[in-house]
């Protein structure tokens, strides 16, 4: 039931597959829980699920995973109601710990621009990596949106992406100069010795001529950034913050960034006002005469 529900839920909601298996794993821990106590999923009132959020607590759960629990039983709780599985829905009444945001992790510009400089221009590869790379930063896009780019999704001359985000929503990203630059030589110089002569849709090629995948470009980004030095953990998130973070600092509003990101709410935007008042308070610290 926990398996066909969610993919119920990913179908109807456009959930990603990483959200997905989330939702079945707290679900199936769950359900182990309650096995233990000759219950099912189908038979859970709001005292079973308050045992349940105790229990959670006593082995130090975190409160983000608790919310994330929380959030997959209300959806599955409200599904078994509408098809008349259950008279009541136990997690009515029931509220959401409180989840402090993470600031999330960025990189200074110098060291976004000294990234971008790593490819090697001289190289199918690295004419490819660079593009990629400059799009990222230019658009803050999400990793699965970038790999996912077809070529009729981009539109040099306007300087503009049309992008296919979380829950199928579509929007217009503008590119950089430097963005459309290197789009503008991957695709003259090296796109088509990676598609091999096929008609193909994806804009970034594999060096077998396939889609790029997630993994392939995280360890790229890992290798460039090896190159100058950066040992902390990196990822194509966090170029796509550091788009956010920079775009801020210089003077960009949230509604703004709220449009450029994709986000549905503006309060998940919000977070980045608290990196960029990180920012100031080490700038004021840094060169003010009583910092």
């Amino acid at each position: 039931m926990v398996e066909q529900f969610c993919d119920q839920v990913w179908m109807e909601q456009g959930l990603s597959s990483a959200t997905l298996a989330s939702y079945r794993t707290d679900l199936k821990v769950f359900a182990d829980w309650l096995a233990k106590r000759k219950k099912r999923l189908l038979d859970v009132d709001i005292i079973d699920l308050q045992d349940y959020l105790q229990f959670r607590y006593q082995q130090a759960y975190n409160n983000r995973s608790t919310a994330r629990f929380l959030s997959s039983s209300r959806k599955f709780y409200r599904h078994l109601l509408q098809n008349h599985l259950i008279k009541s829905d136990p997690t009515l009444n029931i509220d959401s710990p409180k989840v402090q945001p993470p600031i999330p992790k960025s990189l200074s510009e110098q060291d976004v621009e000294s990234l971008l400089e790593q490819p090697d221009l001289d190289s199918v590869m690295g004419l490819r990596d660079k593009a990629m790379l400059e799009v990222l930063y230019s658009s803050g896009l999400r990793v699965s949106e970038l790999i996912g780019l077809e070529l009729n999704q981009v539109n040099l001359q306007q300087g503009v992406l049309r992008v296919i985000g979380k829950g199928d929503k579509e929007r217009l990203v503008p590119l950089g100069e430097q963005a459309i630059e290197a789009i503008s030589h991957y695709i003259r110089q090296a796109r088509s010795e990676l598609a091999k002569s096929q008609q193909l849709d994806p804009l970034f090629l594999s060096k077998r001529g396939k889609m790029m995948t997630r993994q392939t470009f995280w360890h790229r980004i890992k290798y460039y950034a090896q190159q100058i030095g950066i040992r902390d953990k990196i990822s194509p998130h966090i170029l796509r913050h550091a788009f956010a973070t920079h775009l801020l600092n210089h003077g960009a509003d949230l509604r703004t960034l709220q449009m450029l990101l994709g986000h549905s709410d503006l309060s998940t935007t919000q977070i980045y006002t608290h990196v960029a008042k990180e920012r100031l308070k080490q700038l004021h610290s840094q060169h003010h005469p009583r910092g």
